[in-house]
């Protein structure tokens, strides 16, 4: 019987996703596919939208009509066929933000057998104070299924207990802190907070509480009860504020006056206190938004029964080598493996065959985390204060875990925030997906890791409608040697790195302060030069966020405001009064943001078109140009442009709007013409296509301008804001500074080289420079050394993370530094700069 040859590629055909121009292309099976490009070239399109989107749902499809509708399921791709593709996993660019009650350990699920090594191995206290040695009866104690099951002897007393099982441990179930529920934490109403201003009149909005949604009638029924609301807050009576701030809840019956003017006679208004407007909100309110700001009228203190472990307090009498649960959580996971083995040598010979099935699918669990990099991290670290590669790794590893074969995974990003010396261990994963018979497709920027790939697939030649195409495939080698490619010079040593003038010499002229106390930051003192680009480095873990972002910033913010300055500050002295954080997080959350909207332009062009004749005639105000009021949307897809269609058991499909195919305009609207186009016709343009368009029109030709100048010339004016990448969004939100003078502000960048090739970061640089023309000084935290390279100063934190970090190990002239490298990033450094040296 002749053998059936298996695939051994995936072949797309007719790829229509965003920007892609209807392409074809076949990525390899069971390999390494690297995707390189431009920012905004397609790449994410190609992976995210055609191989993840296909592979996840086809997956889906197989399973029951039940389980499909359980399950959120994408779209289907725009792609005329996708041929012999594996079921597809996905680790996306910006992993969600876990909650509150979610830790590294039970993020990693590394907990969970932590709470199990407690319950069979563990030392307990009977009622009487008697300390048990661990044994093979506890820990079968702990496996009986009947009425005894978890009751041991004390063979002291006599007398008979439960031991905490695994689950008893667990601080999201039984084992949570009866105080705090768990959290670690309890909030308590800030009264300092209900009063926004002693100086304004209630009138004004002397009661912050009275903010929030719901409450603008407060003042109102405040007067019908009596209450002066024309008097400064400071000089109303003691009976008048006690009302404001405790006055019992009681429904007025009174004529109330609505925000849109309409008059309700007899309305039946009930009156919340000041107190009472943040409790009820905060029971009533869902939306992530609305908690935000009540939580503002909190304060959130360390819980005073479990002081922060999360447990009842006599889950803690347990033990396994002389620490209880909480403590072995604050143990660095890198110094975990140690922890157990001593543990183990420390148990009746009895117990060891057990205590090692269980030591070692912990060691199991952690191996593929510890080659990643984060060994600094702790088990009962918040997983809400990760930073998005840390996210990121705890992610691939937990996937790496499940050890699954013939699966596609599709990679967005996978090194952001890995330090240069943890990319070899992501090298060493991603191989490890491959070796185990799976297919991985990663998109990324980092030279190291595209040359690490079986194949290469390059897509261009620019970003936008000047992108989509395939532009080259094949191995790195072959790659580095075509001419037309953009990464090849990267590849082969003929870049040119530098994008900007580096100083010849450090300002003397500092912003000069020291941080003792704060994690693991103690009496660091650090400067930064004025006027000059200064690159803050180091590992992961190694103290960046906690000196630039916890504490250089907040104490230029606080100085300014004639605030204290943060706790841990204890020398500060600093020239510039302003600071400006850019982070790569997505601007908006809505597609109904895009480009025109978050700059001025969207504003002045609703002026430009109600001033038209036809808009006069027919008494067109300005609002009647926005898609996102209901006299200028489209009334069938209500200014979205798309329409979302519920067909039952397959998954809900989004459909270009029938009735202004996309456009997000009521139709009349779009009748009215400038100079021959219509509102929609100027939001369908990119910037370039624009600039020419408004050549005499100041306002908006000036921020069309400073767009291109920031690198973002291919973006439609109707592009939506959250789907641009992480170094799109900094870009886009550095436009409204580049025109005018910043001599007295400093501008902080997190991560600035998300998503951006190496081309693109020399334009992010060269927009740096033009900061640093208007007097700026700039800080970038980073790991890029094509960025780093580019800085007049260097200061290097570590020498590695947690509790082996918080050092500066490293400080001045990138290109001084080199020279003699005395830290692990001079010595990448360094060794990169060596490829470009021919």
């Amino acid at each position: 019987m002749k053998e059936l040859a298996l695939p051994v590629q995936i072949e797309i055909e007719g790829a229509r996703v965003h920007n892609l121009k209807n392409i074809n292309v076949n990525i390899p099976l069971h390999k390494f596919v690297a995707i390189s490009g431009l920012s905004g070239s397609g790449k994410s399109s190609l992976a995210m939208g055609v191989l993840y989107e296909e592979g996840s749902r086809r997956y889906l499809d197989a399973l029951s009509t039940y389980m499909r509708r359980r399950i959120k399921q994408g779209s289907q791709a725009d792609v005329t066929s996708v041929k012999h593709i594996p079921s597809a996993l996905a680790l996306r660019q910006r992993p969600s933000v876990p909650n509150e009650r979610a830790t590294v350990g039970t993020t990693t699920e590394t907990f969970n057998l932590v709470r199990l090594i407690f319950s069979r191995l563990g030392s307990p206290v009977c009622p009487n104070g008697h300390r048990l040695e661990p044994s093979l009866e506890i820990a079968e104690a702990m496996s009986r299924s009947d009425d005894d099951m978890g009751k041991i002897v004390c063979p002291v007393c006599g007398v008979k207990f439960s031991v905490p099982g695994a689950e008893d441990f667990a601080f999201n179930s039984g084992g949570a802190c009866t105080n705090c529920g768990g959290t670690g934490k309890v909030r308590q109403l800030d009264e300092n907070k209900l009063i926004a201003d002693e100086n304004l009149t209630v009138e004004e909005g002397a009661i912050a509480s009275w903010s929030l949604p719901g409450r603008n009638f407060m003042p109102s029924v405040a007067q019908h009860a009596g209450v002066r609301i024309d008097v400064p807050y400071k000089d109303l009576t003691d009976k008048e504020k006690e009302f404001l701030l405790n006055g019992p809840e009681k429904k007025y019956k009174m004529d109330f006056l609505s925000g849109t003017g309409r008059v309700f006679h007899d309305f039946n208004a009930l009156y919340e206190n000041a107190h009472q407007a943040v409790l009820r909100s905060a029971e009533s309110s869902k939306s992530e938004r609305a908690q935000k700001r009540i939580a503002e009228f909190f304060t959130y203190s360390t819980c005073p029964v479990c002081h922060g472990t999360r447990l009842k307090p006599e889950l803690l009498k347990q033990l396994v080598n002389g620490k209880n649960i909480a403590e072995v959580q604050e143990i660095q996971l890198g110094n975990l493996p140690k922890f157990f083995e001593e543990a183990l040598t420390k148990l009746p010979k009895n117990m060891h065959k057990m205590a090692s099935v269980l030591i070692n699918e912990f060691g199991n669990n952690l191996d593929p985390l510890l080659d990643l990099g984060p060994d600094y991290l702790t088990m009962e670290r918040a997983g809400n204060t990760l930073s998005t590669g840390e996210l990121q790794r705890i992610q691939l590893a937990r996937t790496l875990r499940t050890e699954t074969t013939g699966v596609l995974y599709v990679l967005d990003e996978p090194s952001i925030g890995l330090h240069p010396a943890n990319v070899d261990g992501l090298i060493k994963v991603l191989r490890k997906l491959v070796d185990q018979g799976n297919s991985l497709v990663v998109v990324d920027h980092n030279v190291d890791i595209i040359k690490a790939a079986d194949e290469i697939i390059e897509i261009g030649p620019g970003s936008g409608d000047a992108g989509g195409q395939i532009l080259d495939q094949g191995t790195p080698e072959e790659i580095s040697k075509k001419t037309d490619s953009l990464i090849a010079p990267y590849l082969n040593g003929t870049a040119k790195l530098f994008a900007h003038k580096i100083a010849d010499k450090v300002n003397s002229q500092q912003i000069t302060f020291s941080v003792d106390n704060y994690f693991n930051l103690h009496n660091v003192k650090a400067g930064i030069p004025l006027n000059q680009m200064t690159a803050v480095t180091g590992f992961s873990g190694a103290g960046k966020t906690s000196l630039i972002l916890d504490s250089l910033v907040p104490a230029i913010q606080n100085e300014a405001k004639g605030k204290k300055l943060p706790k841990q500050i204890k020398e500060f002295d600093s020239p510039v009064h302003n600071v400006v954080s850019v982070d790569a997080s997505p601007i908006g959350k809505s597609t109904r943001s895009t480009v025109a909207t978050y700059t001025t332009i969207m504003d002045n062009l609703r002026k430009l078109f109600a001033q038209q004749p036809l808009a006069k005639e027919k008494h067109y105000t300005s609002s009647y140009f926005s898609y996102n009021n209901k006299q200028g949307a489209c009334p069938t897809c209500g200014g979205t442009g798309i329409v979302t269609l519920d067909i039952q058991f397959l998954p809900d499909m989004e459909q270009t709007c029938p009735t202004c195919h996309g456009d997000r305009y009521n139709p009349e609207i779009q009748k009215v013409k400038w100079n021959g186009h219509s509102i929609v016709d100027i939001l369908n343009l990119d910037i370039n296509e624009a600039l020419p368009v408004f050549k005499n029109m100041h306002k908006i030709e000036k921020e069309l301008k400073l767009l291109k100048e920031v690198g973002l010339d291919y973006l439609h004016l109707g592009e939506s804001t959250p789907t641009l990448s992480g170094g799109e969004a900094q870009r886009l939100k550095l436009v409204t500074h580049l025109s005018h003078k910043q001599d007295d502000t400093l501008f902080v960048f997190d991560e600035p080289t998300i998503g951006l090739h190496p081309l693109d970061v020399k334009v992010l640089v060269q927009v740096m420079q033009k900061l640093l023309d208007q007097g700026a000084t700039v800080i970038t935290i980073t790991h890029d050394l094509n960025l780093i390279c580019n800085c007049d100063y260097l200061v290097d934190l570590g020498p590695r993370g947690g509790e082996n970090g918080g050092q500066i190990v490293a400080e001045g002239r990138p290109l001084d530094l080199i020279k003699k490298p005395k830290s692990l990033t001079i010595e990448y450094l360094a060794d990169y700069l060596k490829n470009f040296e021919k």
